[in-house]
């Protein structure tokens, strides 16, 4: 069998030593030339090691300063349930309540944005045809949980009241309850989760890290004939939140 490769050997070595509180949290760890003497490797090894457990969440690092143990942080459990759209109002508002927490959001929409490619393969238009896409910041009681950027073709919404998400008489209200408003039933609502590593732009809007796991979620609503009303992509910082999907089992 092949060796374990060196910076991984000291990574399981160092963490090893954290968790056994040799180093609490808040305190310093020894530079990276001490630890590769320590360790009899090169100063690249240990700090791909230290690297590594700074992506895991036990070190961070501050600039000027060195690597200290980080803490812990709470990961809560958000789950995502067939019946989301069905409460009224905002389904993330819900969701927070549920949790004894205050959702909140920001959010703007820019009109009459031509669809890129992939966008019109997810709403069945043509690349190029003109959509209203809305770019949200989510947080529960102050702090950033989620972002999600949304995409509604303006052949739906361009001459109604609802054309813009956080504008007009439903602002806030969301998508199933808007669209429903002028008619558009949603009937299915498909997300397709996927592992993905956080951009900078996406570390700095979640306050975590630039690599550090995230789930995209890409989701979208179809109305009763199946067709396709809106797609978003959704990001959840994995460090704070696990994600969970509720399904309901229909009666033999």
């Amino acid at each position: 069998m092949p060796r374990e490769a060196p910076y991984l050997q000291i990574a399981d070595a160092l963490r090893a030593r954290i968790v056994a509180g040799e180093w609490p949290v808040g305190e310093r760890l020894p530079s990276r030339a001490q630890l590769a003497e320590e360790y009899g490797v090169g100063r690249n090894v240990t700090q791909r090691a230290m690297d590594r457990l700074i992506v895991e969440g036990l070190l961070e690092g501050r600039a000027g300063s060195g690597t200290y143990v980080r803490s812990p942080r709470e990961r809560l459990r958000m789950v995502r349930s067939r019946h989301r759209g069905r409460r009224g109002g905002s389904p993330f508002r819900a969701d927070m309540r549920e949790q004894g927490r205050t959702g909140t959001w920001e959010a703007r929409s820019e009109a009459r944005t031509p669809a890129p490619v992939h966008i019109a393969e997810r709403l069945a238009i043509e690349a190029g045809d003109l959509c209203v896409v809305t770019r949200y910041e989510f947080l529960a009681d102050g702090r950033p949980v989620q972002l999600s950027q949304s995409w509604e073709p303006m052949a739906i919404t361009g001459e109604t009241p609802v054309v813009l998400p956080e504008m007009g008489p439903l602002a806030g209200a969301g998508v199933v309850e808007r669209m429903r408003s002028i008619g558009v039933h949603i009937e299915t609502a498909v997300e397709v989760p996927r592992p993905s590593r956080a951009t900078q732009e996406q570390a700095n809007l979640l306050g975590i890290s630039l690599g550090d796991l995230v789930l995209l979620i890409e989701r979208t609503y179809y109305d009763e004939e199946g067709r396709p009303v809106e797609t978003a992509d959704i990001v959840v910082a994995d460090v704070r939140w696990e994600v969970a999907y509720e399904f309901g089992v229909d009666p033999a």
